[in-house]
């Protein structure tokens, strides 16, 4: 909660309750849970929230707000009006909001808002969760943060390095939390795994493997007529305008559509690097030389990388390979994992393996061991919503602050770039440029369909 809107909404209180006193002849009566009895929170230390995108990842998210007794889920918007009356209901469910102004746990009803703008004009709310598909995340986080407000943002960030660059500068100019929505960071066993390589558990650290989910094709190309409950203008925004075909605005295909996504090698696969960057430390933070190749959809309307092969070479001698699926049948066979995603850190000494089904390593005593006082200990989080508030409240960095959000995107555009090039590139990440590469560097940044700009 930020103290200027603490002290303003007390003020408000004090002031309305005496003219509400005078103004009706019969008592006023305020719920125990409004003063904070009963395991409530009082409203003058919720931290009111707004989502800005409620389809399932966002639902999902949002779930997690309403699980806190110290938020207050207050409004909800998005372009597609039976999405946003599903989410208006599921916050007025929670609440046991009864109309308007009618008797809930904390007083009110859930607004819906068609445009974010709309939302973000309150000034009662603190906190947006913005889980948009991609090609809006970063505009509308833009305009969050220009408005005051904290930001959960769903992952990956931009749909290029520009967009990155100026939401990062836009949080720190405007003194705003962030959270990036890499959530594998609010897990022991992701933390636990990179805090062995970072601590020389592993020996000399060497590779990185990492692999996830890759894009899909398909998606008819025939237009056909807009469906009534989709606002298909709105939708697009600042993405080239193209006519409707079935299912583009769903999470069947948009995400593998490069007006509106870089595909998985970023949707997906930023997990898996954030979480190579995490443990890979300075390592992983020089100068690197990048080169890949892709396979790309042969039919319909999908036209990000289906599959890919990066190889990531370190000044710091560390390799990291990048891949989709299918991966490498030795890296199943070496760290006895078939899931569709992963990072694996491997050392002189052994490696260690994670994804969200467990851990592995190799020799196994890595997994009992204990770090000591003096050895890096890395930022824990059970919950990356809970961490968020938390930070709210003590203006800190969150587990996943826009800094270390940037870096992990940046690996996302240069795989993109690298593939789609088919060239070995440098990278500097000072300058965050391409090295004495004019074609690369002018797909750092893309235009904007009028009238959204950055």
């Amino acid at each position: 909660m930020q103290p200027n809107k603490q002290i303003s909404r007390r003020s408000f209180l004090k002031k309305t309750t005496g003219a509400a006193v005078g103004a009706i002849s019969f008592p006023y009566i305020v719920s125990s849970s409004a003063l904070g009895r009963d395991g409530n929170v009082a409203a003058s230390n919720r931290i009111t929230v707004g989502c800005i995108g409620v389809g399932p990842q966002g639902t999902g998210v949002m779930r997690n707000f309403l699980a806190q007794k110290d938020a207050q889920v207050v409004a909800v918007c998005d372009v597609k009006s039976n999405v946003r009356r599903a989410a208006q209901e599921r916050v007025n469910k929670h609440y046991k909001n009864t109309g308007t102004y009618g008797t809930s746990t904390y007083g009110t009803s859930c607004a819906a808002y068609h445009d974010f703008r709309k939302l973000l004009g309150r000034d009662d709310i603190d906190t947006v969760l913005i889980a948009t598909p991609d090609h809006w995340h970063v505009l509308v986080a833009l305009a969050a943060v220009k408005a005051g407000k904290d930001v959960y943002l769903e992952k990956p960030m931009g749909l290029s390095l520009a967009q990155d660059q100026a939401l990062r500068a836009a949080v720190h100019r405007h003194g705003r939390v962030f959270q990036f929505g890499t959530q594998q960071r609010s897990n022991r066993n992701f933390r636990f795994a990179c805090e062995l390589a970072l601590n020389g558990r592993l020996g000399k650290l060497h590779t990185i493997n990492v692999w996830s989910p890759g894009s899909a094709q398909g998606g008819s190309p025939e237009p056909v007529p807009v469906p009534e409950w989709l606002d298909y203008d709105m939708w697009l925004g600042p993405a080239p305008s193209t006519p409707y075909t079935k299912d583009r605005c769903s999470n069947k295909l948009w995400w593998f559509i490069s007006d509106y996504a870089l595909g998985f090698i970023a949707g997906w696969g930023v997990h898996p690097l954030d979480i190579a960057l995490w443990g890979g430390g300075e390592k992983v933070a020089c100068p690197v030389e990048i080169e890949g190749t892709g396979v790309w959809p042969t039919k319909g309307v999908c036209d990000t990388a289906m599959n890919w092969n990066v190889v990531c070479k370190y000044d710091s001698g560390v390799t990291m390979n990048f891949t989709g699926i299918p991966f490498p049948e030795k890296w199943r066979k070496r760290y006895g994992r078939t899931t569709g995603h992963g990072t694996a850190f491997e050392g002189t000494e052994g490696w260690v393996h994670v994804d969200r089904s467990g851990i592995n390593a190799y020799p196994k005593k890595l997994l009992t061991t204990e770090f000591g006082p003096n050895e890096i200990h890395l930022h824990k989080s059970s919950n990356h919503v809970r961490n968020l508030l938390d930070c709210v409240k003590s203006r800190t960095d969150t587990l996943c602050p826009i800094d270390v959000a940037v870096q992990a995107d940046i690996i996302c555009h240069i795989s993109d770039i690298a593939i789609r090039l088919e060239q070995k590139l440098k990278w500097d990440p000072k300058t965050e440029r391409f090295v004495n590469n004019d074609a690369a560097n002018r797909r750092l940044s893309r235009s904007m369909r009028s009238p959204w700009t950055l």
